[in-house]
């Protein structure tokens, strides 16, 4: 299955292949409209609570943070 930024594919059918594919499409930040890019980074951050070991070589594109709101 390939993802592309049109659909939001389910996340327990995508191999390593089309998740590296979507990283490289953030990696490259070569999109139409910022909306493209957000849909992408979207299904990645799915892809890492769903099925994090697909996602940890990309988890830097996430930008996610533990936040301390104490």
């Amino acid at each position: 299955m390939t993802v592309t930024q049109a659909n939001h594919p389910d996340v327990t059918t995508l191999s390593e292949t089309d998740v590296a594919q979507l990283a490289q499409r953030l990696e490259d930040d070569d999109y139409d409209s910022p909306f493209e890019a957000l849909n992408d980074w979207h299904c990645l951050r799915a892809i890492a609570f769903q099925r994090p070991e697909l996602a940890e070589p990309y988890l830097y594109l996430l930008d996610l943070e533990a936040f301390d709101e104490s």
